[in-house]
């Protein structure tokens, strides 16, 4: 009694106890927002990244289809499903031409999603959310590996943050921003799909000096490819360097999002984006702010 959040055990590949927890709770709404979410680790691991992201969500709409009243369903997308896309920005209109494992994953799921949508009646809206972050991150991926090592060596460390492609663009959104997108999606008369983007560019580069500036370290760049390195402004001290086993596969290329249609039909429209995300996330670093805000 009084309490806002229950935690219930369950496995995306065990699709009887997704059931019947499902029966159970009878939820007015469902957010799908749990797979294997790691672009990169999905060309290792590409199997258990279908079936968590592609067939879990098939599982999910079967059961909801058998529902005697069936949630609205909001099923998290990604910039992923365009791959390297012909124009940009990206609309809800642009074709589909995966690049990854988990680009796969997630077109085969949200193609599915339009397809219950239509065959079956049922309410779901497929949000194709670009790079959304906060400090709640993991360190494997480059966006907290940058601010937590900023941070790091702003306060002392002697280590060097080592990178992929610096030159590699993402629309990186603030994602208590994107949460609220989805919200509304489900609050809409009539199910619809969303491009959830800011509509901006930014390079590895400038995401991370955008990090160290926030964490009052002044930081330049040197050099051309797998030779460059990031040097401390002030002392000439090295503190990035390019790794190539951190370069991906298939980098996608001009993946960046347009939220028109978000802003016309949610009212939604993003204020947070690339090197402000970055000083975003090292102030929750350093504590400045809650990592909820």
């Amino acid at each position: 009694e009084g309490q806002r959040l229950f935690l219930h055990y369950a496995d995306l590949t065990d699709a009887t106890t997704l059931r019947r927890l499902i029966l159970r709770i009878e939820p007015d709404e469902l957010y799908h927002l749990a797979g294997q979410s790691h672009v990169g680790l999905s060309f290792e691991i590409p199997e258990s990244t279908c079936q968590e992201t592609a067939m879990a969500t098939l599982s999910l709409l079967e059961i909801c289809r058998d529902l005697p009243k069936a949630p609205r369903i909001f099923h998290a997308a990604s910039s992923e499903v365009f791959g390297s896309p012909d124009s940009s920005p990206q609309t809800e209109d642009t074709p589909f031409r995966p690049a990854s494992p988990y680009g796969c994953a997630k077109a085969f799921a949200a193609n599915l999603g339009s397809v219950y949508r239509q065959a079956h009646g049922l309410f779901v809206c497929c949000g194709i959310a670009y790079n959304h972050e906060s400090p709640r991150r993991g360190e494997n991926f480059v966006t907290r590996k940058i601010t937590s090592a900023a941070v790091r060596i702003a306060a002392g460390s002697n280590e060097i943050l080592e990178l992929g492609n610096l030159d590699s663009v993402r629309d990186w959104g603030w994602a208590p921003e994107y949460v609220e997108a989805m919200w509304r999606m489900l609050q809409q008369d009539r199910p619809d799909d969303y491009i959830l983007a800011t509509g901006t560019a930014t390079s590895v580069r400038d995401f991370a000096s955008a990090a160290f500036a926030a964490a009052s370290v002044s930081l330049k760049f040197s050099g051309q490819g797998v030779e460059e390195i990031g040097l401390d402004a002030n002392t000439e001290r090295i503190l990035v360097r390019v790794n190539p086993r951190f370069f991906r596969a298939a980098d996608p290329v001009g993946l960046v999002g347009s939220p028109e249609h978000a802003w016309r039909m949610l009212s939604w429209s993003p204020s947070t984006s690339g090197t402000d995300v970055a000083a975003e996330m090292v102030k929750a670093e350093l504590g400045v702010c809650h990592p909820t805000s």
